[in-house]
C-alpha cells in the first residue's frame, strides 16, 4: 500500500466537486487518483478542472483500475447499495455518502460484502469528527453540565426543485434522510447509547411527497430525550444543544461547520437568565471533509476502524425507520433492528480524534 491512499470517485456529484474532493486533495494521507462519469466528456471536465490525473466514462473502468485503492462514492441515495457493493466486490475500500442505504436490511447485505471481501467500509458523517464535537462529546461525558439528560436540535434549508434528487421520492430523498439523520446520528454519538422507542409527528409535500417538515421525540434508556425538527421548506438555519441539570452545551454551526472561518460551542453553568452567559470555546479553522478523508485512509493504511462503520449506519438507519412508522401511525414505536443470525445490539461507536 502506498504512503497515501489512492482514491477514486463515482460520478461528478455537486458535493463531490466543490466540498469533498479540494478538501481530500488538502489531506495528508488522501490522494485523489480518478473520476468517473456514465458521461466521459462530463469526466474529463471534472478531473481537468479538480487536478484529478485519470478519468473514465464508465463507474465499471474505474473499479476496474489496480491502481484505485478506495472509492468515495457521492452518488443518489438509491445508487448507495449497488455501487458500494460492486466497489467492494472489486477489492476497493468504500466511503459512501449518508445515508448509507435506503433501509436497515439492505445494510445488512453491505455488512455481508465487506467481510466476504475484506475492505474497510464507511458512512460520510463528516460532523462526527470534527473537533467542535469531539469536545462537546468530551465536555458532555466529563460532568461539567451534569446528565446530559436532553438534545435538541434543528436543521433546515428551503428547495423545491422538483428535479433535484433530495425531492425524490424513489430516490430517498425527504428532510428525513437528507438532514434529519445528523441530529439523529450526533444524538446517538453524545448518549453513547442508542433510542429504545421515538414519537413524530412527518408532513409531506402534497405534490412531491417527499417529507418536507419532520419532528421526533427519541427517547433513550434511563429516560434521556433528544428532541429535533427538520424541514426543506423553510428559512435555512441549524443549531443544536445538549442540556443537563448543571449547565447546557451550545454548538452555533453544528452540521455545515464552514471550512473558512472558526467554529464554536458554548458552555453554560446553572447561573440562571441573569448569570455571567456561557464559556466561549473556539476551534480553528478547519475542513471537516479533509478530517474525515484522512481519518479514513489512515484506517486503511493501518488497517484500524473506520470514523463510522456499516454497523454504526445500521443503527441510525433503524432509527430513521422507526421515525417514519411513528409519523404514519401516530403512535410512539420501537426502535428494532433487522433480525439477522448473529446480529446483537449495536451501541455507538467512539471516534479517534483527527
Amino acid at each position: 500500500m502506498a504512503k497515501k491512499v489512492r482514491w477514486g470517485v463515482l460520478g461528478a456529484a455537486r458535493i463531490a466537486r466543490e466540498k469533498v474532493i479540494p478538501a481530500m486533495q488538502r489531506g495528508t494521507c488522501s490522494e485523489i487518483a480518478a473520476l468517473a462519469s456514465r458521461d466521459a466528456a462530463k469526466a474529463r471536465d471534472a478531473a481537468s478542472a479538480l487536478g484529478i490525473p485519470r478519468s473514465y466514462g464508465s463507474y465499471e473502468e474505474l473499479l476496474a483500475d489496480p491502481e484505485i485503492d478506495a472509492i468515495y462514492n457521492p452518488l443518489p441515495n438509491d445508487l448507495h447499495v449497488p455501487w458500494t457493493i460492486k466497489a467492494m466486490e472489486a477489492g476497493k475500500h468504500v466511503l459512501c455518502e449518508k445515508p448509507l442505504a435506503l433501509d436497515a436490511r439492505s445494510i445488512l447485505s453491505l455488512i455481508a460484502a465487506r467481510d466476504q471481501s475484506r475492505v474497510k467500509l464507511g458512512e460520510a458523517f463528516m460532523a462526527r469528527t470534527h473537533p467542535q464535537w469531539l469536545r462537546a462529546k468530551a465536555v458532555a461525558d466529563s460532568g461539567e453540565i451534569g446528565g446530559p439528560n436532553l438534545i435538541t436540535g434543528f436543521f433546515s434549508y428551503y428547495n423545491r426543485d422538483p428535479k433535484n434528487i433530495r425531492n425524490q421520492v424513489d430516490a430517498g430523498g425527504g428532510a428525513l434522510m437528507d438532514i434529519g439523520c445528523y441530529p439523529i446520528t450526533l444524538s446517538r454519538m453524545i448518549f453513547g447509547a442508542e433510542p429504545v422507542r421515538v414519537t413524530a409527528a412527518v408532513g409531506r409535500d402534497p405534490e412531491l411527497k417527499i417529507d418536507r417538515l419532520t419532528s421526533a421525540i427519541l427517547e433513550f434508556p434511563g429516560g434521556r430525550q433528544s428532541v429535533f425538527t427538520c424541514g426543506t421548506q423553510m428559512a435555512a438555519y441549524q443549531r443544536m444543544q445538549i442540556f443537563g441539570d448543571k449547565g447546557r452545551i451550545e454548538i452555533e454551526i453544528p452540521f455545515n461547520a464552514p471550512p473558512d472561518q472558526p467554529t464554536r460551542i458554548f458552555v453554560d453553568g446553572v447561573r440562571g437568565i441573569s448569570g455571567d452567559g456561557p464559556r466561549v470555546e473556539e476551534f480553528p479553522v478547519v475542513d471537516q471533509y479533509t478530517i474525515q478523508g484522512d481519518l479514513f485512509s489512515r484506517a486503511i493504511l493501518d488497517d484500524g476502524p473506520v470514523p463510522v462503520s456499516a454497523e454504526d449506519a445500521l443503527g441510525n438507519m433503524a432509527v430513521i425507520e422507526a421515525v417514519f412508522r411513528a409519523g404514519a401511525s401516530g403512535q410512539w414505536e420501537e426502535v428494532t433492528l433487522p433480525n439477522w443470525i448473529g446480529l446483537r445490539d449495536l451501541p455507538a461507536r467512539e471516534f479517534p480524534a483527527p
